[in-house]
């Protein structure tokens, strides 16, 4: 909680007053031995430019760095931060994430928030907080208090957020305004058949919808948001986003606004508008404008939900790059990135990627068979759905509602001269039979199963009904595969080790020194404030060997299995986590929340 600003720097005589001049920004950096008086001199001469850009923007653009060893960088966060400092007030970086916009733009105008170079960021019950990229002018604070009859806490905002924001909460909150006039009609009382009735209002084509819609889209791509949430409430509609892994609220919107914006989307995806009584699917094919992914196409799957209150709406957001990455990028070590491509290089056999959803099963096999589909190689895929389009690949699209299934896509594919096939999972035995066949007539096989780790999926394949000698046959290797969030590098810091009888219960029953020094997350600009920024595998490869083919062959007992498993060589998830710990890429608690123990 910010302290209230009960003194307005503007009285302390030794600061200007009014807006911040250039000349004094100058001035007091050279003060504070953050530039050197050469680059001072040489920054003075902007002064004689008429120009409308903030101070501040204007010394960042320069791309200074201190004097001294740290050379640290005057980036415009930084010189924000330096004068809060200065005004003796409290930093505070916007983050529309935290921000009701909806609530905070009744306060004042945008035309009032432009001439003052103000905006308010959040609304108590006796104050309101107003950021500001001009603390030495405040005349506006008294009639504000007045008019609110709340107390004004001001903070120092970076004039490029408040500028831009400025202009993105006061249009959005607008749209949301208009919106909701024009959507009013549909408003679910908890009646689904009321819903459908109400369907037909919706407008999908409003320039508000238009506006709120194509907002959202660009937000989720800056924040790095891999799957975006629209769930309709009996008030309010919530819209949240998944970042590395986590669940985020992102703002909360009328119902009928809600349905407009999945209504919107609906038509973007190519989807039946009309029905909303039976779940659905679609895509997206867009091009990102701005932020970290500007110029390049984006893939985003759509599926909907009927729920009472309306249609739940999830976009995943598939990564134009995932089929690229690196085996390293995706959280494998050098022993195993070779043991795998041994693996993969096999003329024949099962190969399955094991895990639950959202543990990076698709990123592995994509990126696999993004090496392994060269000019001379055949590589067809039966997927339900296919979540990336890549050229190289021939890809089919399971479809349930003409009884095409996997093992009837498999079937077909038969016929197709493959070389590498890869099916998109094993649910049934007919499936796991089809790929056992297509495994002994000499292709190499891909799928997937949902086990806990890799020994449990030699198990799950007898209990599908695979006969023990043809799984001795065909099965060569299995991948276990979890994902943990990344440390920040730019703000994780070095902590105490855990205690050793932590330690010692992760990597049981193996053995492994504590390590001398681990990092905990902090939090910073770079990675929202979170700790932790991206995500990483952990990494458990079986190689079936002679003797757990014997195993299977006298029953498949899961724990002889995973005792053989280990001394094959065999590293457990955990064990995988132990090393990322070591190194610092991520945490004890990732590792602990994220992998099952190993018990033999």
């Amino acid at each position: 909680m910010n302290a209230p600003d009960k003194t307005p720097a503007a009285a302390r005589a030794d600061l200007p007053r009014g807006k911040l001049p250039l000349n004094f920004v100058i001035r007091e950096l050279l003060a504070d031995q953050m530039i050197e008086s050469s680059v001072a001199e040489r920054m003075l001469s902007v002064t004689s430019r008429e120009t409308q850009v903030h101070p501040l923007a204007l010394v960042a653009e320069m791309n200074l760095r201190t004097p001294g060893p740290t050379r640290e960088l005057l980036d415009i966060e930084r010189l924000t931060q330096w004068l809060a400092t200065k005004a003796s007030l409290p930093y505070q970086h916007i983050d529309p994430l935290r921000v009701d916009f909806a609530r905070v733009v009744d306060i004042f105008s945008a035309t009032y928030a432009t001439a003052y170079s103000i905006l308010p960021l959040a609304v108590s019950g006796a104050d309101v907080t107003i950021g500001t990229c001009e603390p030495f002018l405040d005349d506006w604070r008294p009639e504000i208090e007045r008019l609110t009859r709340k107390t004004v806490k001001r903070v120092v905002a970076n004039p490029l957020d408040i500028s831009r924001y400025t202009v993105e909460f006061y249009k959005l909150a607008q749209s949301i305004k208009s919106a909701a006039k024009n959507n009013n009609s549909v408003n679910p009382v908890g009646n689904f058949e009321s819903l459908v009735e109400l369907g037909a209002k919706v407008d999908a084509e409003n320039a508000h919808i238009v506006t709120i819609v194509d907002w959202l889209l660009q937000y989720a791509f800056d924040q790095r948001a891999s799957d975006i949430h629209m769930e309709p409430k009996r008030d309010q509609g919530v819209v949240r986003f998944r970042i590395d892994g986590v669940l985020h609220q992102v703002y909360q919107v009328p119902p009928g606004v809600m349905n407009a914006m999945v209504a919107r989307i609906k038509l973007l995806g190519r989807m039946d508008i009309a029905e909303r009584r039976r779940p659905l699917d679609g895509r997206i094919k867009t091009k990102v404008s701005s932020g970290v992914l500007a110029g390049r196409e984006v893939e985003m799957r759509l599926s909907t939900l009927p729920t009472a209150f309306g249609e739940k709406l999830v976009m995943r957001i598939f990564d134009p790059e995932v089929v690229v990455r690196s085996y390293a990028d995706l959280g494998f070590s050098e022993a195993e990135t070779a043991t795998w491509k041994q693996l993969i290089q096999r003329p024949s056999g099962i190969i399955l990627v094991t895990g639950p959803t959202g543990s990076g099963k698709t990123s592995t096999l994509y990126s696999t068979l993004r090496e392994l589909a060269t000019d001379e190689v055949n590589v067809s895929t039966v997927e339900d759905p296919i979540e990336n389009i890549e050229p190289s690949l021939n890809q089919m699209q399971v479809q349930h509602g003409i009884d095409l299934g996997f093992a009837d896509g498999l079937r077909s594919l038969m016929r197709q001269d493959p070389d590498i096939i890869m099916v998109g999972e094993i649910r049934d035995k007919e499936t796991a039979d089809m790929a056992v066949n297509a495994s002994l007539t000499g292709h190499l096989v891909f799928s997937t199963l949902h086990t806990n780790d890799a020994a449990s999926s030699i198990a799950r394949l007898i209990e599908l009904g695979v006969a023990p000698y043809l799984v001795n046959a065909t099965l060569i290797g299995i991948l276990a595969q979890r994902l943990v969030r990344t440390l920040c590098p730019h703000c994780k810091t070095q902590t105490d080790p855990p205690e050793e009888a932590l330690w010692k219960d992760l990597v049981s029953p193996w053995r492994s020194k504590l390590p001398r020094h681990v990092y905990k997350p902090v939090g910073c600009l770079e990675c929202r404030r979170t700790g932790y920024f991206g995500r990483t595998g952990l990494i458990e490869l079986l190689v079936v060997s002679d003797d757990l083919r014997r195993i299977v062959a006298d029953g498949a007992d899961l724990s002889a299995l995973r005792t053989q498993a280990a001394r094959d060589g065999l590293r457990s998830l955990r064990v995988s986590g132990a090393e990322k710990i070591a190194k610092g890429v991520t945490t004890i608690d990732e590792v602990l929340r994220a992998a099952p123990p190993f018990n033999p």
